[in-house]
């Protein structure tokens, strides 16, 4: 759970709470990866408590409500170690919603494809265009800028399964066409 190993990071260093692991989330991955939600947080803090990898203990103060202050205990190390020497692997195969837009636009036609994949093409060109502006404010900032490259990376890809695919369009309509035919007499029969 990237979330969960990445708090016990920020712990690893100094002892700190909830609006302060934020802030610190945020600094040192920028915005590429997206927002931490404080509640999310907060229930990884709770859970790192009552799984005994952190502490908490409470800090009073005068003006503001009380805080919690959040540390990591050698058990919580020992999982961010463990962590850190395991690969990551992705498991249960590779979903992306765009797929899914190519299996409905080629089972509507080979005009319905065109579309969605003009469409999708200028998404990532937009999505790159983007990303090249993020790059230079944060080419001082060595992991926001190596986060920010593996999304350019990533988006160059994607715009490269968008070009197969439409160089296979034809080949991806008539597939689906071939298997809808095929399930018709299946649904006949379901049907009587």
């Amino acid at each position: 759970m990237p979330i969960y190993h990445a708090v016990l990071a920020l712990l690893s260093d100094k002892d700190s709470y909830g609006y302060e692991l934020r802030g610190e989330f945020r600094e040192a991955i920028g915005p590429q990866w997206g927002e931490l939600n404080i509640g999310h947080l907060y229930q990884v803090l709770d859970r790192l408590v009552r799984d005994g990898l952190a502490t908490r203990r409470e800090v009073s103060q005068t003006v503001r409500p009380d805080k919690y202050v959040y540390r990591l205990t050698p058990a919580g190390r020992a999982e961010l170690d463990q962590w850190l020497e395991t690969p990551f692997v992705r498991e249960g195969g590779y979903r992306d919603d765009f797929f899914l837009k190519l299996l409905a636009a080629a089972r509507l036609g080979t005009d319905r494809l065109r579309e969605v994949l003009r469409i999708q093409r200028n998404a990532y060109l937009g999505e790159l265009s983007a990303l090249a502006s993020l790059r230079s404010e944060h080419e001082h900032e060595p992991l926001v800028s190596l986060l920010i490259d593996a999304a350019i990376r990533h988006t160059k890809a994607n715009l490269e399964i968008v070009d197969e695919a439409e160089n296979k369009r034809s080949a991806l309509v008539r597939a689906q066409q071939e298997r809808a035919d095929a399930a018709q007499p299946q649904r006949r029969r379901a049907v009587n």
